[in-house]
């Protein structure tokens, strides 16, 4: 048995909503880099949100981004081509 299934639910969500807080705070780590070095990002996230809660993406967004997705997406530069090539790689490994 993986020892994360033993995991405390309580501990879980606590880790979890320290990680959330973290992205938040660090806005300056894009989604494609991300993406590039670990294959998942804030909108990973929050599909996993919304598919545990049952929610719609644009309230799931709201809870991982800590505002609208839109707003947060207004103020991110845009990728590079190195960034979308890292990232595309990146996802090529993921399950």
């Amino acid at each position: 048995m993986d020892p994360l299934d033993q995991l405390d639910d309580a501990a879980a969500a606590a880790a979890f909503r320290r990680l959330v807080r973290h992205l938040r705070h660090r806005a300056d780590a894009q989604n494609v880099d991300l993406m590039g070095l670990a294959g998942f990002c804030r909108n990973c996230l929050s599909e996993w949100v919304e598919d545990a809660a049952g929610l719609d993406r644009d309230a799931a967004r709201g809870i991982v981004y800590g505002e609208p997705y839109a707003a947060w997406k207004a103020r991110q530069p845009e990728a590079t081509p190195a960034q979308l090539a890292r990232m595309a790689e990146s996802q090529r490994r993921n399950p």
